[in-house]
């Protein structure tokens, strides 16, 4: 499994110029005025891992696949999206379909880039985009407790509803109690419970050390995830050959691009974690959730292999490349027999027996 996030805003923040840098492409079209966006742009990008890399090598594989991450440009939201002002609906619909939510707001001032609401003010965008997708959610729960669709609903449901609900109507955030509750409230399309990271969009110039609008963000979201960025200069990045990159990001005192940022923020947001398979044949990433069980890390490969398991032999990415192959870490006591009950680690590589 991959995961797929989706990237809002208000328009003309940047988002599809944003998309354009993390997928390498020029899907999305950018331009000075409101929904530039109207159908979500949809961009598959390969999550490019050293482990996988040396692994592939010293198996000596044929084929080398990378697990990958989705990114879903969508149309700028505006206020009154909730009611269906501006592609309100549109907005909506397919920020339902991601597994996690990309909040882009703009941290620069230029006079060449119009803004919906006339200034810049990053803290009335987040909070623009986090009323919409409350009012949303609650027009969902009050249909869901219309008298006729009670009946379809267990006073369980009815009570986590209310509650819930409630909550939302005094301007809190949703509190999961469990994962039944999740699962739930996934299921009839609530947004507000979705995972979210804020990624502050700035000029060049201020880059390195940010300024006063990035400043504000992350003093009023400090238990959020909040990444900052320059899209036009991923764009750049995303342009270059592997050399020039390395040479570009040095001068503009980049460690990491915002593709990985993303991407790792996104792993820690969701919970995931990769496990490897290698040999002459292939090398490939899996992807999966934290705290997985064998049979089900081996469904993720085939979904009989998680009827059919019998045994996992595993030994971490570390040993592997340490000594070599899979056959000098078991000489040197470093591959393990593992059975149903074993919870696969990030960086294990993986051989599954089951019944044929």
């Amino acid at each position: 499994m991959g995961f797929k996030c989706g990237i809002v805003g208000l328009p003309n923040v940047g988002k599809s110029t944003l998309f354009n840098a993390l997928t390498a492409s020029k899907n999305a079209e950018a331009a000075n005025f409101p929904f530039c966006t109207i159908d979500p742009n949809i961009g598959i990008v390969d999550v490019i891992d050293e482990r996988l890399d040396q692994l592939s090598n010293l198996s000596n594989s044929k084929n080398k696949i990378y697990t990958n991450i989705t990114f879903v440009d969508i149309a700028g939201l505006v206020k009154g999206a909730s009611k269906g002002e501006g592609l309100g609906n549109k907005f909506l619909s397919h920020i339902r379909e991601v597994d996690a939510i990309i909040h882009l707001v703009r941290c620069f001032e230029s006079e060449k880039i119009t803004h919906v609401n006339s200034e810049i003010n990053p803290l009335n965008d987040l909070e623009t985009i986090n009323t919409e997708i409350i009012l949303s959610d609650i027009d969902i729960i009050q249909k869901k407790l219309e008298k006729s669709k009670k009946k379809l609903l267990s006073s369980k449901d009815i009570n986590i509803l209310e509650d819930k609900l409630k909550q939302l109507n005094q301007g809190k955030n949703i509190v999961l109690e469990d994962k039944n509750e999740e699962r739930f409230l996934t299921s009839i399309g609530l947004l507000s419970i979705k995972p979210k990271i804020i990624v502050c969009n700035i000029d060049e110039k201020n880059l390195a050390n940010g300024n006063k609008f990035t400043e504000l963000v992350k003093s009023k979201y400090s238990n959020e995830k909040v990444i900052v960025i320059c899209a036009d200069i991923e764009d750049q990045i995303m342009g270059l050959n592997k050399d020039e990159r390395e040479i570009f990001m040095k001068e503009v005192g980049l460690n990491k691009t915002g593709l990985n940022q993303l991407i790792r923020e996104g792993y820690d947001l969701l919970g995931l974690d990769t496990f490897f398979t290698s040999g002459p044949k292939e090398s490939k990433a899996w992807t999966i959730k934290k705290n997985t069980l064998a049979p089900k890390a081996a469904g993720v490969i085939h979904t009989d292999f998680e009827k059919n398991f019998i045994r996992a032999e595993a030994v971490s990415c570390e040993d592997f490349i340490k000594y070599g192959s899979a056959e000098k870490c078991r000489e040197n006591g470093k591959l393990r027999i593992e059975g149903k009950d074993y919870i696969v680690k990030d960086g294990d590589v993986l051989y599954f027996r089951v019944n044929p």
